[in-house]
């Protein structure tokens, strides 16, 4: 590994010859390093050549490479001279999987969800224009956040902006899941498309030499247009206004080198459209690179989880939905490009008729289930809760306005681990709830879950299950009364507040657990609780606004990656800092009461 150490810092002095071997041990690096922590594999596998390509046209100190999504930034981590941070990758207080401006001057924004680069690229060129500074800005879209709507809200400003800039689109075929949709399509007949891209080069070979040739040229050029257009169907980012390089193989450095640099010189919006191999130089990771997205850790060898893998709540709502729908054929099933995540492979196997991923347009599958529910069947929605954000004006006008029945699925509530702050799942409670005719579930276990989702399906109106990653809590009937101290709570946090009160029980302090099972309409549990009350959460505090009682929540702020035991203990949310807490402030109380 002498030459990947020697160069890693200075990957511009790198020998061309040499070129291959150095990304052949980055790769090595990443598939070593990751089997021990966890991350996101097969994306940042394929594009290793592409970000060594950007480290070697660009100063990325000074020029601003925005990464879409963000979870492909790690061989720009490590040319970054942050080599050292992959030992302990997302855990809590060190190196984040995603790029940070607070990390590395080389960030150059904060990146967590899809179809944002276009958009920050052009902001950031507008800046520099009228600063009157010279850097250059590029945008990396992956051609799964080309199912989102707002690359194509940027991609038409941008284009027509005249603003110099360059776009990569690195198409390897895949979001999470291979690419659905007419764009994915279109890519493809790209791809089978390099006649126009040689005619061009000979175009110029032959005219430039020619008196007046340059000038003959310009004269044919709507000519090349029309050829263009015959060649490539659509031709889609040309007629946006960029300058269309390409499709190139994004796994040759020098090539992509040279398109960077050329597309640079051209002092205006220019698409470079990059073929890569998501999950290339790892076996396991190229037969099925949806499956390594995200690891966990794994056996290199055997490519094997280390532990296996537990029932989740995620398959639990899956087989249920199943179950559901054999019974109910006005039952089918959307999602966004999350098919996997969100438990629904065998939902799809089962009704591929019936299943719809959308790709990463969160808007469009509430308003598209929205309009299934008007007409009569009854759609239900699986997004992570971070991804429903996203949608909240769909929820408002769309379902909640005209009180249609859809249900909504959100997966991945409350903290939700190495991914941070982009990712934690702790707003959907205020949101969801601040909308009229919506109503708010949280089961504690899976059985729960399926109860819920059975009686959702026949519920008058809109509703929300939310529920955490991972695997359930404790079974919570009953549920322990006390005298001293009642902790009200819901959700993942219920098995917290079981094993706080059994803390407390052994400090001889009598603490009983109250569940909520409905966040809206809110229970009347007034009756249930004795003592003082201590309102637990997981989130910056829904039920401390609606109820008296002594908050135990995140807090406002954001919260950072980190194993899910190393957040509930920074959110003093662990079992221990909850009876503390209960315990001082009982104490205080008898001192001060």
């Amino acid at each position: 590994m002498r030459l990947f150490d020697k160069y890693l810092q200075s990957v511009k002095e790198l020998p061309e010859h040499e070129l291959e071997r150095f990304c052949s041990d980055i790769r090595s690096f990443l598939i070593h390093n990751l089997s021990k922590t966890g991350g996101h594999l097969a994306s940042n596998l394929g594009v290793v050549e592409l970000t060594v390509a950007l480290h070697r046209a660009f100063d990325t100190s000074r020029d601003r490479i925005v990464f879409d999504v963000g979870h492909q930034c790690y061989t720009h981590k490590l040319l970054t001279g942050r080599k050292d941070g992959f030992a302990n990758l997302r855990a809590l207080g060190a190196m984040s999987g995603f790029p940070k401006p607070s990390e590395s001057v080389h960030d150059a924004f904060v990146a967590g969800h899809a179809s944002t680069s276009v958009s920050v690229a052009l902001g950031m060129a507008r800046a520099r224009s009228l600063l009157n500074q010279t850097y250059r800005c590029i945008a990396v879209l992956g051609d799964g956040a080309l199912t989102g709507g707002l690359a194509y809200e940027g991609l038409n400003d941008a284009g027509q902006s005249g603003e110099p800039l360059i776009v990569i689109l690195n198409d390897n075929g895949m979001s999470i899941k291979k690419n659905v949709g007419g764009i994915a399509r279109h890519l493809s007949r790209l791809r089978l498309k390099p006649q126009y891209f040689r005619a061009k080069h000979i175009t110029h070979k032959l005219l430039d030499p020619l008196p007046g040739g340059k000038a003959i040229g310009r004269a044919i050029h709507r000519g090349k247009e029309m050829v263009k257009d015959a060649l490539i169907p659509g031709s889609l980012f040309s007629h946006m206004g960029f300058e269309y390089l390409g499709p190139a193989d994004g796994h040759d450095v020098k090539k992509i080198t040279y398109l960077l640099r050329r597309a640079a010189a051209m002092k205006k919006p220019v698409l470079i459209h990059l073929v890569t191999q998501k999950g290339r130089g790892y076996a396991f990771s190229e037969r099925n690179p949806s499956a390594y997205h995200g690891v966990q850790q794994f056996h290199i060898r055997s490519g094997e989880a280390v532990g296996g893998g537990k029932p989740s709540f995620a398959r639990c709502f899956g087989e249920t939905l199943v179950e559901l729908a054999e019974a109910d054929r006005r039952v089918v099933a959307v999602t966004a490009a999350m098919q996997s995540g969100t438990g629904l492979d065998l939902f799809a196997q089962r009704f591929p008729k019936r299943f719809f991923d959308v790709g990463i347009a969160e808007g469009h599958a509430v308003t598209m289930a929205a309009a299934m529910a008007k007409q009569g069947l009854r759609p239900v929605v699986a997004l992570y809760s971070t991804f429903l954000q996203r949608s909240y004006d769909q929820l408002v006008h769309d379902v909640a306005l005209q009180k249609l029945p859809v249900v909504f699925a959100v997966g991945h509530a409350g903290l939700s681990g190495e991914d941070g702050e982009t990712h934690h799942g702790v707003f959907d409670p205020l949101f969801i709830s601040s909308i009229p005719h919506m109503a708010l579930w949280a089961p504690a276990t899976f059985s729960e879950l399926r109860e819920m989702l059975s009686r959702a399906l026949s519920y008058d109106g809109p509703v929300a299950i939310r529920y955490p990653k991972g695997s359930e809590g404790e079974d919570t009937a009953p549920l322990p009364s006390g005298r001293d101290a009642t902790i009200v709570t819901y959700g993942a946090m219920t098995k917290i507040a079981l094993e706080a009160a059994g803390n407390l029980e052994r400090q001889g302090v009598s603490a009983g657990v109250v569940k909520i099972s409905s966040l809206k309409p809110l229970e009347d549990i007034e009756p249930l609780c004795s003592g003082a009350v201590f309102i637990l959460e997981d989130n910056p505090g829904y039920l401390c606004h609606r109820m008296d009682g002594v908050p135990l929540n995140t807090g406002d702020r954001f919260i950072p990656h980190g194993t899910m035991e190393e957040l509930l203990a920074y959110c003093h949310l662990d079992a221990v800092s909850v009876a503390a807490a209960i315990s001082e402030s009982l104490e205080a109380g008898r001192k001060y009461g």
